[in-house]
């Protein structure tokens, strides 16, 4: 009998769920939300935009659903402000929410473009209308960042993928106010040679917290012969130690595979920046940019990727 691999992540039926003919303003295209459920179980979605310029700003959709009757806001919500951060020069890009029951507010790291590359900046807001931005936390060329929801040993913890001569893996780094940041930690090393996730990874989503430890949906690079294939794995690592690494899948689990994933201005990508997790505590509701053109939604269980790496997942080593 012919073994199929794993399903854990399933596409809603009504993907792509929101595109640029969905926005009440000029927008070339929009994917890469980071997402969360508000107080009332609204769902927002922070969506990249991006203009015909090619630069790109954030705007808000709720629903109530998650899925449909999204509501929009009329005009940007956060919009680059180069006069007062010229990191912002070409753009604000992939947002990833975090609530921080501390601060009492929601945490947006996201990607600040201009002429020395991509950086990691981070906003503090309430209400996703005025946001408090602390400016850039990590210098180019570094991307893919998320706050953990709470300090770990008294520390604010933030994951990013910053770029070497070395590679392009995942790391933490920790700081007392949002601010100034050290202890830099490796989390997740780029594999090499011919493994999926050779030489290029990064954070997907922020973390989620589970009883186990925290998990991470994290992407990985293949560069193949048709350009670059980004496709999604698994990994877990200790609540008290989230750079030590407990287990790792070796399997993606999730790629483009849909027509509205492999044709678009980047085709062959599905990338997600946010989840919202339901009342029963386990199923996960994956928001993902495909294409670089839309937004989709998938839906899995923490149960079915805990018992997934359980199964199918090892211990790093560094022989990898």
């Amino acid at each position: 009998m012919r073994r199929v691999y794993d399903e854990l992540f399933h596409r809603h039926a009504k993907n792509p769920i929101l595109t640029a003919a969905d926005w009440p303003y000029p927008a070339h295209t929009v994917f890469n939300a980071g997402a969360t459920r508000l107080a009332d179980g609204t769902t927002l979605l922070l969506c990249r935009v991006e203009d015909r310029r090619g630069h790109s700003h954030l705007c808000a959709a709720r629903s109530k659903s998650g899925v449909d009757g999204w509501v929009i806001d009329e005009k940007p919500t956060f919009c680059p402000d180069p006069a007062n951060y010229p990191e912002e020069l070409w753009g604000v890009e992939d947002p990833r929410i975090t609530f921080v029951e501390e601060l009492g507010k929601y945490a947006v790291a996201y990607t600040a473009y201009s002429k020395g590359g991509p950086g990691v900046a981070l906003a503090l807001t309430e209400d996703f209308r005025t946001f408090e931005r602390k400016g850039l936390v990590m210098q180019p060329d570094d991307k893919d960042a998320a706050l953990l929801p709470r300090r770990i040993d008294g520390q604010f913890a933030l994951i990013h993928r910053p770029m070497t001569d070395l590679g392009a893996h995942v790391w933490i780094s920790l700081s007392p106010d949002l601010r100034n940041w050290g202890s830099h930690k490796i989390m997740l090393v780029a594999r090499r040679g011919a493994w999926w996730d050779a030489n290029k990874v990064g954070l997907s989503p922020p973390l989620i917290e589970t009883p186990r430890g925290w998990l991470m949906l994290y992407h990985g690079v293949r560069h193949t012969a048709s350009g670059a294939l980004y496709r999604l794995g698994a990994a877990l690592f200790a609540l008290d130690r989230p750079e030590h690494c407990l287990l790792r899948g070796d399997e993606w689990i999730f790629g483009p595979e849909t027509p509205y994933e492999r044709e678009g201005d980047v085709g062959n990508v599905a990338f997600p920046c946010g989840y919202t997790i339901d009342a029963d505590g386990d199923t996960i509701n994956l928001y993902y940019g495909a294409a670089d053109t839309s937004l989709a939604l998938a839906t899995g269980s923490i149960k079915g990727l805990l018992a997934w790496l359980d199964e199918r997942g090892s211990a790093p080593t560094t022989a990898a």
